[in-house]
């Protein structure tokens, strides 16, 4: 019998295999609102609208001209003195038919000074080049109403954006490892699974199938009895270890002891409860968490409660198991003690989730068990409040180049509220120095008369202005295409809830081609 696959599974078949259905449907919620309509702005909504974001609106009251046409590849060749927003809603639309995308012709400033509750409707607002005037008022809107601002600027060869959100809640962050084999620490059930075997009775066959699991804790249980009870720790004891099981393999190709070796450090690994997660148990809404917490802080009290009790101070297994050397039957075998230790521990915390006077689905309590030595949140700052002490900030303008280039982004922005328009000549350059450095003592509180030369003056900060300078108040297509790659990306997994995203700015600068994240 043929599995029949829709359309849409096919459609988004790639990417379903990142975030799964539950990643999609999440994305197909999404109301996204784009303010400014530039080359940056647009590829940041084509790498929403490709996937299937849900609904996408533009707003701009600019027209299209012909420095637009260069640098912007949704905007068509005859749109000259056309509506941007909807020339670019028309070109965007074309790339996916399950997407909504629609366009506003206002002024996104006279919006927010005038109308900001016509943001209302938005999951998440994206704005490029947006003042710091405005950018502030909406920041603060998006913080009362619990709202993603993504805000970004690109110049010439250089591009940030900055976060920020609402608290931000991961279960799957997807690491790269997580199974959790308790080689350093086996759960009774696994012991008396691992008691059932006798190596040296058995044929050249069975031996060679033997999973490795079940060879390291066999071995360990003779070195615990030859060293005081101890497993091998050190560097020098797993060697003798690995030499102990060297050489009681019967071939030299024995591939399940090959494994096995391959496998010893985990018998190091430590199952204590990551440093993350500690923080989080500790935190006020795990300790004070009632009926009408997120569905997060709730079983992260119930694994916490967990942990201190039927859990002996372990998190509940995951029940997974890697591929391994190993007949069916012992494979078999393996994987049913993994997984109902599993579901037990799962069954314990469901028990402690009932204290609750919530209906938490048994598929979300399952996801948050597996994932629970991982599980993330971020709380993320109210953009345009620098949240950082001078001596730090003056200590990254130091030493950091890509720093540098965020200062002059806010500089340039201090320039046009000052003069009307952004530096991009050789005489703008000791306005937008000034500039600098009055960011510097207002925003930046950076007090020390003497400091604040020390960084005008610097090397650094002279070749960062320069290049701003040069860049002439342009975008290139290939930088904007990359930052607004990078944006979108980020934007996705605050949508979908997985993987991590940043906390909260980065810079990328494509002279050097090296990205930056700071937390400001």
């Amino acid at each position: 019998m043929s599995i029949v696959i829709d359309l849409k599974t096919q459609k988004y078949d790639r990417q379903l295999r990142l975030w799964a259905t539950t990643g999609q449907q999440a994305l197909e919620h999404a109301n996204i609102c784009l303010l400014n309509v530039n080359s940056t702005g647009c590829e940041i909504i084509k790498n929403l609208v490709l996937p299937g974001v849900g609904h996408v609106t533009i707003v701009d009251d600019q027209k299209v001209t012909k420095d637009d046409i260069r640098s912007n590849f949704f905007l068509g060749s005859d749109s000259t003195d056309l509506p941007k927003a909807r020339c670019a809603a028309e070109l965007l639309q074309e790339l996916n038919e399950d997407v909504k995308v629609e366009y506003v012709e206002k002024s996104p400033g006279q919006l927010i000074e005038n109308d900001i509750d016509f943001f209302e409707p938005f999951t998440i607002i994206i704005t490029i080049n947006l003042t710091d005037n405005h950018l502030t008022t909406l920041a603060s809107f998006c913080h009362n109403s619990s709202k993603t601002l993504i805000a970004g600027e690109s110049k010439g060869l250089v591009g940030y954006f900055s976060i920020q959100a609402p608290e931000h809640r991961i279960i799957e962050t997807h690491p790269e490892n997580i199974t959790d084999l308790r080689l350093n620490c086996p759960f009774q059930q696994l012991s008396d699974y691992v008691a059932t075997f006798d190596l040296d009775s058995l044929d050249q066959t069975d031996h060679s199938q033997v999973p490795f699991v079940v060879i390291l804790l066999k071995y360990v249980e003779l070195w615990k009895s030859e060293h005081e009870g101890q497993s091998p720790q050190t560097y020098q004891q797993r060697q003798e270890f690995i030499k102990l099981l060297r050489a009681d393999m019967r071939t030299p190709e024995e591939e399940n002891f090959e494994e096995a070796i391959s496998n010893v450090w985990r018998l190091a690994s430590t199952t204590s409860i990551p440093s993350e997660l500690r923080r989080l148990f500790e935190d006020s809404s795990c300790q004070n968490a009632h009926d009408n917490s997120p569905y997060f802080w709730i079983l992260t009290r119930a694994v916490r409660d967990f942990v201190e009790n039927e859990g002996q101070g372990q998190l509940p297994l995951s029940g997974k198991l890697p591929d391994m050397k190993s007949d069916t039957c012992n494979y078999i075998g393996l994987q049913k003690v993994y997984r109902e230790k599993a579901l037990s521990d799962f069954n314990a915390i469901k028990e402690r989730v009932k204290g609750f006077n919530v209906q938490i689905p048994d598929e979300t309590i399952e996801l948050f068990c597996k994932n629970a030595s991982n599980v993330r949140v971020i709380q993320y700052k109210i953009l345009n409040e620098n949240q950082l002490s001078p001596e730090k900030l003056v200590n990254l303008a130091k030493n950091e180049e890509n720093f540098c280039y965020y200062i002059i982004f806010k500089a340039a922005d201090k320039f046009k509220q000052k003069y009307g328009y952004l530096p991009s000549s050789i005489e703008d350059l000791s306005n937008l120095k000034q500039q600098a450095h009055l960011l510097m003592v207002g925003d930046m509180d950076v007090s020390t008369k003497d400091t604040q030369e020390e960084l005008l003056k610097s090397d650094t900060f002279d070749k960062v202005l320069t290049n701003y300078i040069h860049f002439g108040d342009l975008e290139t297509p290939n930088l904007a295409a990359l930052v607004g790659g990078l944006a979108a990306q980020e934007a996705i997994k605050l949508i979908t809830h997985q993987y991590i995203p940043i906390n909260n700015t980065c810079v990328f600068n494509g002279i050097s081609s090296t990205s930056s994240i700071y937390e400001l």
